[in-house]
């Protein structure tokens, strides 16, 4: 009887393979000059880029002057279109942004997209990049010329097989889960927050390594509160203390937050990650407040990043106020009043940013 077939690999030893996704970045910037000429070229009509390479890939920018369809006919349209005729599909990231008069990226028109597939045939972008109207009325438009800047990641995927003696694979890094469930278990919390009418537990040497207000307050030269078994804290709503201290102290991220509060919320972490220097949790307050300026939101916005030192903030306000009738409107709301109380200084800015 033939004895049977012997196994793939000797015993004590076994199979592997390891994926490593490897990434190259690059940037185009596209200078559209004449764009009054480009006007009246039709909806769903464009002009491409001249072609660059990026990741062992050729690529191009599709300008649409006119809108990519005919609900997006009062828009500039921009998309990344694959040049190259080869049959794999590309996984890339890409961002575009419309480029100012020294050549940064205008936060409120900075688009960045999740990973997304190319194939020979298909195109992605943004078919709402700007109006025209706005990139006509604001400062980015200098001499009938604009840029456009693409930042392209590409993601290429290589698998590794090899022979060898498997060591344990390590778990994934959970050090924010343990801290979670240590605030959770409040075992040897040796300090409480009395905030309105809640109180906290917490433990001093962790809130000390994340906030060096904190730092100070707790272990500094603050010997009254140094020995208090429990803090009054004031001037901050016990919801957002919470959302400090629980998710983002202990764990580096934030709870769950409606949609409908997002705004709101975001000030109130803004100015509270300011008070405790938490730069992380500020700089992710100052990104959400980006997107929700608007008429009746921009003068409070504007006051508050000058109050708490937030530039990109307070750019994407004064670029807001720009454009025609927004100043206008801005000023009939009870924010604007706030902001000429808070701060006088910002009307002298203010009217230099908007003089021609």
């Amino acid at each position: 009887m033939p004895s049977p077939p012997a196994p793939a690999f000797a015993a004590g030893s076994s199979s592997a393979s390891t994926i490593a996704a490897d990434t190259e970045t690059g940037s185009h910037e596209l200078t559209i000059s004449g764009y009054s000429g480009t006007k009246g070229l039709g909806v769903g009509k464009f002009i491409r880029s001249s072609v660059f390479s990026i990741g062992g890939h050729s690529w191009c920018i599709r300008y649409y002057p006119d809108g990519e369809d005919k609900e997006r006919a009062d828009w500039i349209s921009v998309y990344l279109e694959r040049e190259d005729d080869a049959s794999d599909d590309v996984k890339v990231r890409f961002r575009f942004s419309l480029l100012d008069q020294v050549g940064e990226a205008v936060p409120l028109y900075t688009f960045t997209s999740d990973v997304r597939t190319f194939t020979s045939e298909n195109i992605w972008g943004y078919e709402d990049f700007i109006k025209r109207e706005d990139l006509e009325s604001s400062s980015h438009l200098k001499g009938d010329s604009f840029r456009i800047s693409c930042h392209v990641t590409v993601v290429n995927f290589n698998v590794a097989e090899r022979n060898t003696l498997l060591s344990p694979v390590p778990p994934s890094m959970d050090l924010h889960l343990d801290l979670g469930e240590l605030l959770k278990s409040k075992i040897g919390a040796d300090v409480k927050f009395k905030v309105g009418k809640k109180t906290f537990k917490a433990h001093r040497s962790v809130l000390a390594s994340r906030s060096s207000v904190f730092k100070a307050e707790l272990f500094g030269f603050m010997k009254e509160i140094k020995k208090a078994t429990q803090i009054q804290i004031k001037d901050i709503e016990a919801r957002v203390f919470w959302a400090i201290m629980l998710h983002f102290i202990y764990t580096d991220s934030l709870p769950e937050i409606d949609e409908d509060d997002r705004s709101v919320m975001a000030q109130h972490l803004l100015v509270a990650a300011d008070r405790y220097s938490l730069h992380r949790l500020k700089q992710i307050s100052e990104d959400v407040l980006c997107k929700f300026i608007d008429i009746n939101t921009a003068a409070t916005t504007l006051a508050l990043a000058e109050q708490h030192g937030c530039r990109r903030l307070k750019e994407g306000c004064l670029n807001f106020l720009k454009y025609p009738g927004n100043m206008k409107a801005v000023i009939a709301t009870d924010g604007f009043g706030h902001l000429t109380s808070s701060c006088p200084s910002l009307l002298h800015e203010l009217l230099a940013k908007l003089s021609p």
